[in-house]
C-alpha cells in the first residue's frame, strides 16, 4: 500500500462534500478519480497534499514514499528558462555529480586513512547517483520535453513569458522527472495535443511509481488505469477495471440503486395512503393500526435518490430540410500567417450523412480551416463550395459568438426572435439553466455553462451541416455522453475539430489528419486509425516518406510512382542503417557499464585500496568511460526515437 484514505470526511458551511471516504492505491497501481463536476474531487486531492485538513478521518501515505501533485494552477519559479526549470526538477542527480567530481579531484591528492574515507565515500556516491539514473538525466529531460512538444528553440525560453497552457506543460515535465512514488495528475491531458497525450500514456504506463489521476478524458484513462475511484454524493466507491468497464458496472448499479430508490418511493406513499384511509375510519382500533404504520415508517431508513448527472439535459439534434449529396468540396486551399505556412493546396469533400472529424497537433491550423469555410477567415488562396440547400450550424470553441452583455436568455431570444418565452425557458430547462438562472449575464458564465448555451442555440438552428469546434471542452463526461448520442442520431452531416479521442472515437465515421502541411484520409473510427497509421508509419519508416508515398499513390502518372518506389526503398535502407547503428551502440554500452562494473569491484579490493597511484590511475579510467557512455546514451536515444 502506496497511499490510503481512512473515513475522510470534508464539509463547507452546510454542505456535506466528502462522507467518510475510504479507498486505498498500491504501489505501481495506476487509477482513476472521477466524478461530476463538484463531486470534491480537486478538494480530495487537496487533502491527500495536505493543502486543506479534513473534518474527519486521516491519509496514509506509505514509509519513506515520497507524493507529487500537479494541480490545476500550479505554482513554482517562473523566473527560469523552461530547461533550467527541468534541471531543477533533478536537481538531486545533478548535486550529486557535483560531489562526485569533487571527490575524484581530492582523491588525486589524498593518502592513507584519508584516501580510504575518500573512496568509501566515492563509491557511496556512485551508487547512488547509478540508482537515480544519473547518467542519463540530460536524455532524460530531453525527452520529456520533446514528448511535451516543446522544441530545442524553445529549451531556452523564460518560463514567464510562455502562456498557461505552456506553464501546465512545464509543470507536468517537472513532475514527471522529479519520479515520485505516487503522482497525482488533476487533469494532465488539458492543454496537450493528441500527439503529446499519447506520449504521456506510454510514460504513465511505464512508469515504476503509482499514479492517482483526475482526468475527463475517457480514452486517456482507458490506456492508463487498472481501477475506478467513484465520488457520487460524497461516497467514494472502487471498480477495478479500466474507464468503459466502470462505466458498464456503474450503469447497472445506478440502475439497481434507481429501481430500489423507486419501489421504496411506492412503498411510502402506499403506507402513507393505507394511513389516511385508516384515519379517516375515525374507529379506535383503525387510529391505532395507522399508528402502528407511522411507526414503520418513522423506522424505515430511506433511501436517497441516486445522482443522475444531466439526467434532465437533453439535445436533439435534427436539420429542417435535407441537403444535397455534396454538401462541402474544397479545393486547393492554402493560408499563411506572415512567414509561417500552416497548410497548402488542401483538397477535402464532405458527403450528406458523414461525420468527419478533423485532427491534428496544434497549430497546425485545424480551427483556422473551420473558420474559413464559416468565412470568418479568408483564404490566401483555393476555392470552398458548399453543395445545394446546405445551412451551416456553427460552435465555436472560443465562444466568439456569444455577446457578453447578453443575458442567457436575451442569447437566444435576440438570435431566434421567433420564440416564445415559454419556448424560450423550455430550451434553456433542457440544457439545465432554469429558475433565475435564465437571466445570468453571459459574462458571468462558466466555460462549461458558454458550452451548454452554445449548444442550445446549435440545437435551435435546425442547420444541416454542423460545424463544430473542440464541442467538448468544459463539458464533464456526463454531457458529452449526452452530445455523443445526439451526433450519432443526427441525421444532417458534421464536419467537427476534437482532441477528445473518445468522443471522436464513439461519433467519427470518417478522420482527416492534418500533418506536415496536407491533409490524411482514415475511413474509420479513432481505433482504426491508429491501426491504419501504426501501419502506414512501419512501412515507410518515417512520417515524410508516408506522406509523400500517399501523394504518389494517388497520382497515376509513371513517374511519380518511380519517385515513390525510389523514396519508400532509401527509407528501408535508411531504416536498416538505423536499426544496425542502434544494435552496435546497444553492444558498446554493455560492453562499457561491464567494463566500469569491474572497475568499480577493483577500486573496492583492500589491495587497491591502499595504493594511492593505482586507484588514481582507476579513477581517471572510470571517469572517461563514463563521458563516452554519456555520448552513447545520448546516441542511442536519437538511434531510437
Amino acid at each position: 500500500m502506496i497511499l490510503a484514505c481512512q473515513n475522510v470526511t470534508k464539509a463547507f458551511t452546510d454542505e456535506l462534500l466528502l462522507k467518510q471516504v475510504n479507498f486505498h492505491i498500491e504501489e505501481k497501481e495506476k487509477a482513476a478519480l472521477v466524478g461530476i463536476n463538484g463531486a470534491g474531487k480537486s478538494t480530495l486531492l487537496k487533502i491527500i497534499m495536505k493543502e486543506i485538513s479534513p473534518d474527519e478521518g486521516q491519509v496514509l501515505l506509505g514509509k519513506g514514499a515520497t507524493i507529487g501533485y500537479l494541480s490545476q494552477q500550479p505554482d513554482y519559479d517562473v523566473n527560469m528558462t523552461i530547461y533550467e526549470a527541468m534541471e531543477d526538477a533533478k536537481h538531486t542527480v545533478i548535486e550529486l555529480e557535483k560531489q562526485i567530481r569533487e571527490t575524484e579531484l581530492s582523491m588525486k591528492h589524498a593518502k592513507g586513512a584519508e584516501l580510504e574515507q575518500l573512496m568509501n565515500n566515492y563509491s557511496r556516491l556512485t551508487h547512488e547517483f547509478e540508482y537515480l539514473d544519473g547518467y542519463s538525466y540530460k536524455s532524460e529531460i530531453i525527452g520529456v520535453l520533446k514528448g511535451l512538444q516543446f522544441s530545442e528553440d524553445d529549451f531556452q525560453k523564460d518560463i514567464n513569458l510562455l502562456s498557461g497552457g505552456q506553464r501546465t506543460r512545464v509543470a507536468l515535465g517537472r513532475l514527471l522527472l522529479s519520479r515520485p512514488d505516487i503522482i497525482l495528475l488533476d487533469e494532465p491531458t488539458n492543454h496537450l495535443d493528441i500527439a503529446s497525450i499519447s506520449w504521456l500514456e506510454q510514460f504513465l504506463n511505464s512508469y515504476k511509481g503509482a499514479v492517482l489521476v483526475v482526468s475527463h478524458d475517457r480514452y486517456f484513462l482507458n490506456r492508463i488505469v487498472t481501477k475506478v475511484i467513484d465520488l457520487d454524493m460524497g461516497v467514494a466507491t472502487t471498480f477495478q477495471g479500466n474507464y468503459t468497464q466502470y462505466a458498464d458496472k456503474k450503469a447497472a448499479l445506478r440502475k439497481e440503486q434507481m429501481n430500489a430508490y423507486l419501489n421504496q418511493q411506492r412503498e411510502i406513499k402506499h403506507q402513507e395512503e393505507v394511513i389516511e384511509k385508516l384515519r379517516q375510519f375515525n374507529r379506535e382500533k383503525s387510529i391505532k393500526r395507522a399508528e402502528s404504520r407511522v411507526k414503520m415508517l418513522d423506522k424505515m431508513e430511506v433511501l436517497e435518490k441516486p445522482t443522475e448527472a444531466n439526467a434532465n439535459m437533453r439535445i436533439t439534434l435534427e436539420p429542417n430540410i435535407l441537403s444535397g449529396n455534396d454538401v462541402l468540396t474544397v479545393t486547393e486551399l492554402s493560408k499563411s500567417f506572415g512567414e509561417l505556412q500552416l497548410f497548402s493546396n488542401l483538397n477535402i469533400e464532405i458527403k450528406r450523412g458523414e461525420r468527419v472529424a478533423l485532427i491534428g497537433s496544434n497549430g497546425a491550423g485545424k480551427t483556422t480551416i473551420l473558420k474559413i469555410i464559416n468565412k470568418h477567415l479568408h483564404a490566401d488562396s483555393g476555392r470552398i463550395m458548399l453543395g445545394a440547400k446546405v445551412k451551416i450550424g456553427y460552435y465555436d470553441q472560443a465562444q466568439q459568438l456569444l455577446t457578453e452583455t447578453n443575458t442567457i436568455f436575451d442569447e437566444i431570444s435576440n438570435a431566434y426572435p421567433d420564440l416564445t418565452n415559454t419556448k424560450i425557458r423550455n430550451v434553456l430547462a433542457a440544457f439545465l439553466f432554469t429558475g433565475e438562472d435564465a437571466f445570468k449575464p453571459v459574462s458571468a458564465l462558466s466555460g462549461g455553462e458558454r458550452g451548454r448555451l452554445s449548444l442550445a442555440k446549435l440545437m435551435l438552428s435546425n442547420a444541416n451541416f454542423l460545424i463544430l469546434d473542440e464541442p467538448t471542452n468544459h463539458l464533464d463526461v456526463y454531457s458529452k455522453e449526452i452530445l455523443e448520442d445526439a451526433l450519432r442520431n443526427y441525421t444532417g452531416t458534421v464536419f467537427y475539430v476534437s482532441h477528445d479521442r473518445y468522443f471522436v472515437n464513439r461519433t467519427a465515421t470518417r478522420i482527416l489528419e492534418l500533418e506536415q502541411k496536407s491533409i490524411t484520409e482514415y475511413k474509420g473510427d479513432y481505433d482504426y486509425y491508429l491501426e491504419k497509421k501504426s501501419e502506414r508509419l512501419d512501412t515507410s519508416g518515417n512520417n515524410s516518406v508516408s506522406a509523400a508515398a500517399n501523394t504518389a499513390a494517388s497520382n497515376n502518372s509513371e513517374s511519380d510512382t518511380k519517385l515513390s518506389w525510389k523514396m519508400q526503398k532509401e527509407a528501408n535502407a535508411a531504416q536498416r542503417k538505423r536499426a544496425n547503428d542502434l544494435k552496435k551502440t546497444e553492444a558498446r554500452i554493455e560492453e562499457l557499464e561491464l567494463e566500469a562494473k569491474k572497475i568499480d569491484e577493483e577500486m573496492a579490493t583492500e589491495e587497491i585500496a591502499t595504493n594511492s597511484n593505482e586507484l588514481i590511475k582507476l579513477s581517471k579510467k572510470r571517469g572517461e568511460i563514463e563521458d563516452e557512455l554519456n555520448k552513447l546514451y545520448e546516441e542511442w536515444e536519437k538511434l531510437a526515437d
